[in-house]
């Protein structure tokens, strides 16, 4: 088998694919609401990622409150732009839904799969979003968890500010042949 940089046409004629490898991370966002049906659209998407044990150890706070986007601009310094977007989901972990022992860390993996499952719903529907960090920053966790009134059972993840992007991005070239090892390194 040789592995090659070329799209068999094929996969370039597959729309879920080709929405996975055009993805971009948005940071503005034109003058123009998401509505509750595209919000909802992606949630659905966000629960449809795998999680260990299937415990789906995911809650999501959907923000759309100017002045509580502007607080969680304020507080987290890679959000900024979450100050412009039309709303946010931050992703939590509940912890009453996390695995026990050598497994007690797999939310974390569990998270991410959601979370780039919004990304690419987001995307797929002609909106775009930008993961920003929250955990395991003390710094970051703590003023969240204030802003949004969370009780100790949820772990605010990453904050996904999301909004029609203001003009188009072309997609980074992130192919890294040289990163590809078969069989054995």
């Amino acid at each position: 088998m040789e592995i090659t940089n070329s799209i068999a046409d094929e996969f370039k004629g597959n729309a879920a694919y080709m929405s996975v490898i055009s993805r971009v991370s948005v940071r503005r966002y034109a003058a123009k609401p998401v509505t509750a049906e595209q919000v909802s659209a992606i949630l659905h998407a966000a629960m449809s990622a795998p999680s260990g044990v299937n415990k789906q150890p995911w809650e999501f706070i959907v923000v759309d409150k100017p002045e509580l986007l502007v607080q969680l601009a304020d507080v987290l310094p890679y959000a900024k732009m979450t100050a412009d977007a039309p709303v946010a989901i931050v992703v939590c972990g509940n912890k009453e839904r996390f695995l026990d022992g050598i497994d007690s860390t797999l939310w974390e993996q569990d998270l991410s799969a959601s979370s780039e499952n919004i990304l690419l719903a987001a995307h797929a529907i002609g909106l775009g979003g930008v993961w920003t960090c929250i955990y395991p920053h003390e710094e970051r966790l703590n003023p969240v968890r204030s802003i949004l009134n969370l009780p100790d059972t949820l772990v605010p993840f990453n904050l996904i500010p999301i909004g029609y992007p203001e003009k188009e991005h072309a997609p980074m070239d992130k192919w890294h042949p040289e990163r590809i090892h078969q069989n054995r390194l």
